[in-house]
């Protein structure tokens, strides 16, 4: 583990599956806002538990696989886009909620861990893990853990939970689905690198 970490901090910077589509500024703004609208769009694929005030949503497929699709920049740009929008009022929060009283609830610190998942994702796809499926799986899971660190933690300061508490609500619910969608991100990312033959040799 130790290992692949090094070698990512040194590796250079490899191109990402949005750098192969033409086109630089306007290529760009139309990749963030289809980031963030297929994010909202997964957003309503939401079930409430009734143990947890966090839904089960297909919001996470959505930011870490296009996450790992656009890279860093476009994807932090089209993650914030996704926060800032909703949070005026745009219903594309899960179960069609939005506006600033999103804030406000237990839930929120999965939003803003969505962000900084999303520069993470894409900053490791940049560096080539989005063409081997063991890789693609160590990128997912780091990005679900920094979402889980987030919204769990903000969770637990927003209903006062223990930290294992905050686990049991925050967590452990959605670490069977996550799994799926890192399985299909394994699947699907390296096919496609091998299908546009640009896949990089791994080393």
């Amino acid at each position: 583990m130790l290992g692949v970490l090094s070698e990512t901090l040194v590796r250079r910077r490899e191109p990402v599956l949005a750098d192969l589509l033409p086109g630089t500024l306007v290529r760009d703004a139309l990749l963030v806002l289809a980031f963030a609208g297929l994010t909202g769009a997964l957003a309503q694929l939401s079930i409430r538990l009734p143990f947890t005030p966090v839904p089960i949503t297909g919001q996470t497929l959505a930011v870490l696989l296009g996450a790992m699709a656009l890279g860093a920049p476009r994807a932090v740009a089209g993650m914030a886009a996704y926060l800032l929008l909703g949070l005026v009022g745009l219903p594309w929060f899960a179960a069609g909620s939005g506006g600033w009283a999103v804030a406000a609830t237990p839930s929120f610190g999965y939003l803003l861990g969505f962000v900084l998942a999303a520069g993470l994702v894409g900053w490791l796809a940049s560096r080539g893990f989005d063409r081997n499926p063991a890789r693609v799986l160590l990128a997912m899971v780091a990005g679900n853990l920094l979402i889980y660190l987030v919204g769990a933690g903000w969770l637990a300061v927003d209903l006062r939970l223990s930290p294992g508490a905050a686990i049991s609500l925050g967590v452990a619910p959605f670490l069977l689905g996550d799994a799926l969608k890192a399985a299909v991100a394994m699947g699907l990312l390296p096919t496609t690198w091998r299908l546009v033959g640009r896949r990089r040799p791994e080393s």
